[in-house]
């Protein structure tokens, strides 16, 4: 049927909708014959009569001119409204927290308070992940949400840098830890409302490399800024990249931005409601990823600050130079990496992927443990940053895969990125236990080992999902 799609000329137009849903329907049905054994009741009672092919017939006569507009190639300017969006929204989000323990030390607040302040904010993104989620997929205007985040971290900023008292920076800290849960789920819904699933890899892995390069600009033009004005500077920079990144958005059409799409509905379910969230707790191959998601980061968390304690023993004041370059190798890595992730991702499948960026977790962690040597340690960040492009552009895939007609989508990001921040959370506070009590070399083997266990979890029992979607998907079902 795909091929007669291909060679007659007044299916062309629709092409790409017309293949989707053939794609669709055969990945529900093998979904059926894998769980029950039998094919789907409308196959197993399908019965051929001439009314019904007639019927079928006619369909195909004339391309729908409605739907055929909906399946459109988005326009360059929106394309590249979101390339810009990601790397100014990286610019934004960069700018207020690795900088922040240097700024209130300089108002002489103590170690404790400036961990209170850093553990505030962290806090407050991890209880607004899933609730942002929610909000993303249930509110049409993403543009706007995502404006609103903007403006809401650059007020959180200029608090900080006008007001360095106890409530104003707690204030603060809650402000953009709570805002900066929106971007990640608002630009995945953005993005994947204008390409669709077909071509989400390829953009994915798009908006990744402009995020790192993002983050590339951000920490040297920050740390120059710090060092020869002010840290307070570092603030106003912040308020001032607002602007360029809400003027993106306004390059984004908002009517290329399908809103069933964008949340992970069924393709024409636009209006539908989406499933019972419970009803995600019952897919095996998204539990099975959610652990797997939340041992990688729980491994991967706590080997840069681990690092940091390392680089600053007998270092003094170069130990920043050092750590900044860590950071600056991982986030090129992402930079180059980043598509070619997207493109592999749709012609290997997300498995063979990930068990790269597991794989080179354990190897990274027993190399730490072998050398003391600088240069040696920043060259290993090389593997943090295969690790971090490959799993923060094959995870999101995963995810839209395996609720694909759901209309969770954004909520179901959302609630995995809220596992996998108290597992990170916890991994610094373990990991640096075991540190504290033994030695560095300790922590590197205990996350060593929880790296491998991920990777055998992974390689072991979780499914291909490229062409999955979700078993129930969006016909009326209730929602919470």
């Amino acid at each position: 049927m795909q091929d007669v799609v291909d060679r007659l000329p007044h299916l062309r137009s629709k092409d790409a909708n017309l293949k989707q849903q053939m794609q669709d329907s055969l990945s529900e049905h093998k979904w059926c014959i894998d769980k029950h054994g039998k094919d789907l009741p409308q196959i197993r009672n399908w019965k051929q009569s001439k009314k019904l092919l007639m019927s079928a017939s006619s369909k195909f006569v004339r391309p729908d001119a409605s739907k055929v507009a909906n399946t459109k190639t988005p326009s360059a300017g929106t394309l590249h409204g979101l390339d810009w969006l990601n790397f100014f929204l990286a610019d934004v989000q960069s700018g207020v927290g690795p900088f922040l323990a240097i700024y209130l030390a300089g108002y002489k607040w103590d170690e404790e308070r400036v961990g209170l302040a850093l553990m505030v904010g962290g806090i407050a993104g991890i209880l607004t992940q899933t609730p942002a989620g929610a909000m993303v997929d249930r509110l049409q205007s993403k543009r706007a949400l995502i404006a609103a985040g903007v403006v809401a971290l650059a007020a959180g900023a200029l608090l900080i840098a006008f007001m360095p008292t106890f409530w104003s920076v707690m204030s603060a800290q809650i402000l953009i830890g709570g805002t900066s849960s929106i971007f990640g789920p608002a630009i995945c819904a953005v993005s994947l409302g204008v390409v669709g699933h077909k071509l989400f890899d390829r953009r994915q892995g798009r908006n990744q490399t402009f995020n790192s390069a993002g983050n590339v600009v951000a920490a040297v033009s920050m740390g120059l800024l710090g060092h020869f004005l002010s840290d307070r500077g570092i603030f106003f920079f912040v308020f001032v990249l607002a602007f360029p990144t809400i003027l993106t958005l306004l390059i984004i059409r908002p009517d290329e931005i399908d809103y069933g799409r964008a949340r992970g509905a069924k393709e024409g379910q636009e209006g539908g409601k989406p499933v019972a969230a419970r009803e995600l707790l019952e897919d095996r191959p998204l539990l099975i990823f959610l652990v797997c998601a939340v041992m990688f980061h729980f491994a991967n968390a706590a080997m840069l600050p681990l690092l940091g304690e390392m680089l600053a023993k007998g270092q003094g004041r170069n130990s920043m130079m050092f750590m900044s370059a860590c950071v600056v190798t991982t986030q090129l890595v992402v930079t180059c990496l980043a598509a070619w992730t997207g493109r592999k991702a749709g012609l290997w499948g997300r498995k063979p992927l990930l068990l790269i960026a597991f794989g080179v977790l354990p190897v990274r962690a027993i190399l730490y443990t072998l050398t003391r040597n600088t240069g040696a340690l920043v060259a290993i960040q090389i593997l943090d940053g295969v690790a971090a492009a490959i799993f923060g552009v094959v995870s999101v895939l995963v995810i839209a895969d395996l609720t694909k007609g759901s209309g969770r989508f954004n909520f179901t990001l959302g609630a995995i990125g809220t596992a996998v921040g108290i597992g990170a959370s916890l991994s610094q506070v373990i990991a640096g236990s075991i540190v504290h009590h033994f030695a560095s070399n300790a922590g590197f083997l205990f996350l060593a080992a929880v790296a491998a266990t991920a990777f055998g979890i992974l390689y072991l029992f979780m499914p291909e999902t490229r062409d999955r979607q979700f078993p129930n998907p969006t016909h009326g079902a209730p929602t919470l």
